[in-house]
């Protein structure tokens, strides 16, 4: 997309995953500080646990950020029922049409 403005064409990305100090109000151990860029924006966020089940958080978080700024959703799969259950949907939905 030519017509993109330069922010827009920068992704999200990890810049740092750090130990940290529990954040303010919060107890317990094991708590990092990582932070998410996308050209001079940057968040900054804390998440506990183990520093591979933080990393794999925080690279989730970036994938969907990224998918929102170009506008990708998940698809969602649909089937429809068989057999009775589908029957029975059926006459239910002609029922409240005709009612």
């Amino acid at each position: 997309m030519a017509d993109e403005s330069p922010m827009m064409a920068e992704a999200y990305a990890i810049v740092s995953i750090e130990p940290s100090e529990a954040p303010e109000n919060t107890e317990g151990s094991d708590w990092h500080c990582y932070v998410i860029a996308q050209g001079p924006n940057e968040i900054r966020g804390f998440r506990q646990g183990k520093r591979k089940a933080v990393t794999l958080d925080v690279e989730e978080i970036v994938a969907r950020l990224n998918e929102r700024r170009t506008g990708k959703r998940s698809r969602v799969h649909l089937v429809m029922p068989k057999g009775k259950k589908a029957e029975e949907n059926k006459k239910a939905a002609e029922s409240k049409k005709a009612g």
